[in-house]
């Protein structure tokens, strides 16, 4: 006997479609379209919405030649051509309509405001690293009914895991070394992004600086190798060079190596010195950036770098050097002279210099100062001061590295 295609009760059969190159058209341009039309674009589906109005983001697809939109109501014969179709307007009649041609037309069809009258299904999906994870639940065998909210959990932590390594889908061709250079933001294990978190534990060597998130090596397996940047003896030769010779070393012998750095690789991280002498070695290098401190860290105590009316600008600066050192590269009199926010990394040392060079060319005695140590971490503190105070200040209160300096107007600024 033929089964009732409304029958909530069926469990639904999975399958991924192919849509690349297809005309799929969704009738309705509201909140539904918006939440759908990524995926549909990212499947290379040729997309039509056909509504009289549609939401700015939308529109913006439109705008930008992603879409193509016929402004009007539906009309029997849209779906023609169509290979899938959404009914999502917030008329039930008119999606009955809708879902109706497309059953005559063997179009297979979602419809938004009653799931269990279309033809199909939107399952909860995820992604991660190459997998894309479809959820469905269904109301077979007495349950309640298909619940998206339980869909939607079960996609988030399988995603989840994936990404942070703790579920293994077994390994994916030939293993072949390589490295990767990730940014493992300011400290606090939870701000690592999940491509860095899946690397790391995929690896088989993982050479740490002192500022990575070191929390997240206690949750390596025993087998990988975990080489401190900080202790690799280098002799005559300069440490960065030591360090490069490491991540050739192992990666030439075939291991999957990560490059633990703090913050982001590529912001006075050194990231393209290793990534030019892995390269020039032949090497592999895969780069996955992370989150800077020179942000972050501001942001975690309350202080935004820009704000409305405040700041239209900011400027991150390295004080390893001081302002009158002859290596020094930084323009301080024309930082002087911005009116925007200053932010200082590595600075500590040479907190008292560059306030006094600041000062010298121009920027006000009490511009506020924030000295933020250890930020993001469980130790994590701050110490306010002026521009003119803030070295002594510094000095009483013992602050040192690492630490993120924030000059300027937005220190005052409060949630």
């Amino acid at each position: 006997m033929p089964v009732n295609p409304g029958d909530a009760a069926t469990p639904a059969y999975p399958v991924g479609l192919r849509l690349a190159g297809r005309r799929v058209v969704l009738v309705g341009g509201g909140g539904v379209a918006q939440r759908r039309l990524p995926a549909l674009l990212a499947a290379g589906a040729h997309v039509t919405v056909v509504s009289p109005r549609v939401t700015p983001s939308v529109e913006a697809m439109v705008t930008g030649g992603e879409i193509s939109w016929e402004r009007r109501g539906y009309r029997e014969g849209d779906l023609a051509g169509a290979w899938y179709a959404l009914a999502a307007t917030d008329d039930p009649a008119v999606n009955a309509a809708i879902t109706a041609e497309a059953e005559s037309r063997r179009v297979w069809c979602v419809r938004a405001d009653d799931a269990d009258e279309g033809t199909a299904w939107t399952p909860a999906t995820g992604r991660s690293d190459g997998l894309t994870v479809a959820v469905l639940t269904s109301g077979v065998h007495g349950a309640a009914g298909r619940d998206p909210r339980r869909s939607a959990a079960i996609r988030d932590a399988i995603v989840a895991r994936l990404g942070d390594g703790t579920l293994v889908t077994g390994q994916r061709g030939p293993r072949t070394g390589g490295v990767a250079l990730v940014g493992g933001g300011p400290g606090d294990p939870d701000l690592i992004t999940v491509r860095g978190r899946r690397l790391l534990a995929e690896a088989d060597v993982v050479v740490a600086d002192r500022l990575g998130p070191r929390d997240l090596l206690d949750e390596l397996p025993p087998h990988v190798e975990i080489i401190d940047a900080a202790k690799i003896p280098y002799g005559r030769a300069m440490a960065q060079e030591a360090i490069n010779a490491v991540l050739v070393e192992h990666a030439k012998a075939g291991r999957a190596v990560v490059r633990l750095k703090g913050g982001d690789p590529f912001v006075f991280g050194r990231g393209m010195e290793e990534a030019q002498q892995l390269a020039a070695e032949g090497v592999e290098v895969t780069v996955v950036p992370g989150i800077s401190s020179s942000v972050s860290v501001p942001g975690a105590v309350g202080i935004p770098v820009t704000h409305r009316g405040v700041a239209h600008e900011f400027t991150v600066v390295s004080g390893h050097v001081a302002p009158d050192d002859a290596r020094s590269l930084v323009d301080w009199p024309a930082l002087a002279r911005l009116r925007g926010t200053l932010v200082l990394l590595m600075a500590v040392e040479n907190l008292g210099a560059i306030a006094a060079a600041l000062r010298a060319h121009g920027r006000s005695d009490d511009t506020p100062v924030a000295m933020i140590q250890e930020g993001t971490m469980a130790t994590e503190r701050r110490v306010d001061a002026t521009l003119a105070t803030a070295a002594e200040r510094a000095a009483a209160e013992g602050v040192r590295p690492p630490a993120v300096i924030v000059i300027g107007d937005v220190v005052a600024v409060n949630p």
